[in-house]
């Protein structure tokens, strides 16, 4: 039993710490000795969509607008899930055509270990803003700002290692990515928006013929 939470304490925090401040050492053992665990990923991504849910609710009365009694959990969890799924679509489509070394599962993986900061530090800034006055919420918004930022390094670190690609490389891949991404959002729209005005033509026709 020891041996089996050291193992997940290994994979959960020891692991994810050392791609921050190792970046390139660690997405070597994370790529070639394949020590990034998908169901990590999984779990960093469910953790994230908890903590927007948490945070949502439970903020300081300070600086939440928040009604708690309009939060929509399965929309937080369905926001979180599509915003990876968009990067990491957007990301393998564009890295395929510019030669990257990287598949889906590999990307998917760095951007689930990347939330690991960003859950990490929120967290914890969520519990220390009940404590906070209104004047300190400076250092709460400063805890967040790093861990964003810290999430965003692993990320950016992330790809970089993992497609072999050199800074130049990785900064257009990522500003193709967003562009991905806005395209697929778009096609998105779009299609439901059809979708949306067909369901309402049947329904039109269906009421139209039972008047007569």
């Amino acid at each position: 039993m020891k041996t089996r939470l050291s193992r997940v304490w290994h994979h959960m925090f020891v692991f994810p710490k050392y791609l921050i401040f190792h970046p390139f050492d660690g997405f070597d053992e994370f790529k070639r000795y394949r020590k990034g665990k998908m169901w990590v990923a999984l779990v960093y991504v469910a953790l994230f969509a908890f903590y927007r849910i948490m945070a949502y609710q439970y903020e300081s009365f300070l600086i939440n607008p928040n009604d708690p009694l309009a939060l929509n959990s399965l929309q937080e969890i369905f926001a979180v899930i599509l915003l990876v799924m968009l990067f990491s679509v957007g990301n393998w489509s564009m890295t395929t055509l510019m030669e990257g070394k990287g598949s889906f599962r590999e990307i998917l993986k760095v951007t689930g270990y990347a939330l690991f900061p960003l859950v990490l530090i929120g967290f914890i800034g969520l519990m220390l803003s009940n404590f906070l006055t209104l004047e300190e919420m400076g250092f709460y918004r400063l805890l967040l700002f790093i861990g964003y930022i810290a999430s965003g390094w692993v990320l950016f670190m992330g790809i970089l290692n993992i497609h072999e690609y050199g800074l130049f490389k990785t900064l257009m891949a990522f500003l193709l990515t967003f562009v991905a991404m806005g395209v697929m959002m778009f096609i998105g729209l779009l299609f439901f928006d059809l979708i949306q005005q067909f369901i309402a033509f049947i329904v039109a026709i269906y009421e139209e013929l039972s008047l007569r």
